[in-house]
């Protein structure tokens, strides 16, 4: 997990937070005892990192390994593995903030961003641990696959593009770098039409 501090539109601080999705996959495979692509396919579909949030009600069939049949468990069962993993991360977080000295710079609040943020309840568990505002990152001001990018995985792939674009392009428009004879911006629509 990526952290990125922005102050007076400038970074003022990064880090990287040895927890990320993965170990949450990992935690509902070994505690439901289902293959990890299952488990994957469970925390997207089915997780919620806070388990008030979770209709005790509610089950979801979980497959189990080998030629066992498929259980179904409580979603509020899912929601108890994943929210003491989300807790852990956010207070890592937090204390990063702490350590840097930045804490009182994210009183504006703090996004969240990249696939697990888009988790039922990552919003409103982040909201208990920071105590500020917390909002979903999606990528803004983009034209064309709005429906594909305005998604939070994207948001700092994106978020890097329309960097350059409005920063670092203006200044080489124009310009052919690589010996090919296509300008940066040429060689970068070129990519994209390649790509998406």
């Amino acid at each position: 997990t990526d952290l990125a501090v922005f102050s007076s539109g400038a970074i003022r601080h990064t880090a990287v937070i040895p927890i990320a999705g993965d170990q949450v996959t990992n935690d509902i495979a070994v505690s439901m005892r289902t293959p990890t692509q299952y488990a994957e396919d469970i925390k997207i579909r089915y997780a919620c990192a806070l388990s008030q949030l979770a209709n005790p009600d509610e089950s979801i069939e979980v497959p189990s390994v080998g030629e066992r049949p498929a259980r179904r468990l409580a979603r509020q069962t899912l929601a108890e593995i994943v929210e003491p993993r989300y807790e852990e991360l956010f207070g890592l977080v937090h204390e990063e903030l702490r350590r840097s000295g930045l804490e009182e710079v994210i009183a504006a609040g703090v996004v969240l961003t990249g696939g697990s943020a888009k988790m039922e309840g990552a919003i409103e568990l982040a909201e208990e641990v920071f105590h500020v505002p917390v909002r979903l990152g999606v990528p803004q001001s983009v034209r064309g696959l709005t429906d594909v990018v305005r998604n939070p995985i994207f948001s700092t792939g994106v978020g890097l593009l329309l960097y350059a674009r409005d920063n670092v392009l203006p200044v080489h428009r124009g310009r052919s770098f690589g010996g090919n004879g296509k300008s940066v911006l040429e060689r970068m629509r070129s990519w994209f039409q390649g790509n998406f």
